[in-house]
């Protein structure tokens, strides 16, 4: 397209996006992964009752899905003691915080962000004109304090915060997540990505409190679910601020399929009660493997493990690429120093296999890149 018909805006922003699929990959390579452990995906799966709904809802997929997600709207709300006016249904987390942007951030406003974070947030401040600002992680987690000085000291708009943490997998207690909220200027909107907090320690989410009108969470049916490819998440927040989300979000873009597995899923606490058993133990394996070859895996709240490989960036691409050669599909954080680490997803025993038999020449290969 010419850029003639582009907003200035859009001229300016880079030809990017925030992941390159592993679709994409495998077709560049020219073979499929045997081991899909990049994405944070749930390779355990969905309940067997969400299956059984989306399969029943695919008799009725020539009508649009309900655009209020009534029912799913409700059983959230439920599950988590809130009102249904405290709950905004969107396409995963991705979208609602596309969403979010497109409501608060215009041309030049101030939004505090971690450098290194989930680089989704950053790449829907940046394409409606935002001005990030970016502060470190210390100990290779996100610093709370420094995001609450930040908010302060350039007047921010949004602070996003993501506990659990992508892509180190570290986390904060309660207690922590309540100092930042009460630290944060009034006029600055607290973005808490709770993506991975079903897989968390007890104590790791405060309560709800949607009457505090600068706390806006964020949760997905997408992790510990296993419903990634259906697409639905959720925002939980005042009622007012959730309301103002009808004024710019696709009403129809919850289809019936994927509404009709979430609220099958909800309904299934068992389900994720075991997923809760099997991730742990797979952040057992994947650490065992990681320590077996040199790798230090990072304490997790999550459903991957960082592996710390005492390198650098430059090694640490070198073994993401190694292990793709191999069929092996994960990924690493893009900024130093976090860059040393790879990220490995949690997944059934046959994938985790497929990665302890394939690092030990990936590694191989990646420190005969660096001589």
């Amino acid at each position: 397209m010419p850029d003639r018909f582009l907003t200035l805006l859009a001229r300016s922003l880079p030809a990017t996006v925030p992941f390159v699929g592993p679709e994409a990959q495998e077709r560049a390579r020219g073979a499929a992964f045997t081991a899909r452990l990049g994405a944070n995906e749930s390779g355990f799966g969905p309940p067997a009752a969400a299956i059984a709904a989306m399969e029943r809802a695919a008799s009725e997929v020539w009508m649009y899905g309900d655009p209020e997600a009534h029912e799913l709207r409700r059983a959230i709300a439920r599950h988590h003691g809130v009102a249904p006016e405290a709950v905004m249904i969107g396409e995963g987390i991705d979208g609602l915080l596309g969403l979010l942007v497109r409501l608060t951030v215009g041309a030049g406003d101030p939004v505090v962000t971690s450098d290194g974070a989930y680089p989704t947030f950053a790449f829907h401040v940046t394409g409606h004109g935002g001005r990030l600002h970016k502060v470190p992680y210390r100990d290779g987690a996100e610093d709370p304090e420094a995001l609450a000085a930040a908010a302060r000291a350039v007047g921010a708009k949004l602070v996003y915060f993501a506990n659990p943490d992508n892509p180190m997998g570290s986390w904060h207690g309660a207690d922590r997540v309540a100092a930042l909220i009460a630290d944060l200027p009034q006029d600055s909107l607290l973005v808490l990505d709770e993506a991975y907090v079903d897989l968390a320690p007890e104590g790791t989410a405060p309560p709800f409190d949607t009457g505090c009108a600068n706390v806006i969470r964020f949760r997905t049916f997408s992790k510990a679910w296993g419903m990634a490819g259906a697409r639905v998440g959720y925002a939980i927040g005042h009622p007012g601020l959730i309301a103002a989300f009808d004024r710019v979000r696709n009403h129809f873009g919850m289809g019936r399929v994927a509404q009709a597995g979430a609220l099958a899923a909800l309904s299934d606490q068992g389900h994720l009660a075991r997923v809760r058993g099997l991730v742990a133990a797979a952040r057992e394996r994947v650490g065992q493997i990681g320590r077996g070859h040199g790798l230090t895996p990072l304490p997790s709240a999550t459903n991957f493990v960082a592996l710390d490989t005492g390198r650098d960036g430059d090694f640490a691409r070198a073994l993401v690429a190694a292990l793709g050669r191999r069929g092996v599909f994960v990924r690493m954080p893009g900024v130093a120093p976090l860059d040393r680490s790879i990220r490995v997803s949690c997944g059934p025993d046959a994938a985790l296999h497929r990665f302890a038999a394939a690092l030990p020449d990936a590694l191989a290969e990646a420190l005969a890149s660096q001589r």
